[in-house]
């Protein structure tokens, strides 16, 4: 059984950073690629950045380019998302994902496996 466990969320102010980590099990995790999304209160879950498999390849939102950046340890199963200029338009609740694709993916569609999100709140 996957299991993804999201952490590093929190509550910052404007400007600040945080790093979110994911850790998975239950399946060979340098195989697939990963994904961050968000979702803000009444609003639909969205892409923030994904990674392929090695991580050599990487997408992220326009919102988030060049302030985040997503990579990954293999050996130790995990996903990182850093964090920094933060808004407070990215106050979210920030989920980490893994599909079956090898190469970067944007959609939710495309993701099987979902943590169960770490609070991200940046305050003006």
């Amino acid at each position: 059984q996957v299991q993804l466990v999201e952490s590093g969320g929190g509550l910052v102010q404007a400007g600040g950073s945080l790093r979110l980590s994911c850790v998975a099990s239950g399946r060979t995790f340098s195989r697939y690629t990963m994904g961050w999304f968000r979702q803000a209160p009444g609003k639909e879950r969205e892409f923030v950045a994904t990674i392929n498999w090695s991580g050599g390849s990487t997408a992220y939102a326009d919102s988030v380019k060049g302030r985040f950046a997503i990579s990954r340890d293999n050996p130790k199963s995990t996903v990182y998302l850093q964090m920094n200029s933060l808004k407070p338009e990215d106050t979210a609740l920030y989920y980490c994902a893994t599909g079956q694709s090898h190469i970067p993916r944007t959609l939710t569609s495309e993701y099987d496996h979902w943590g169960q999100g770490t609070q991200v709140t940046v305050s003006s």
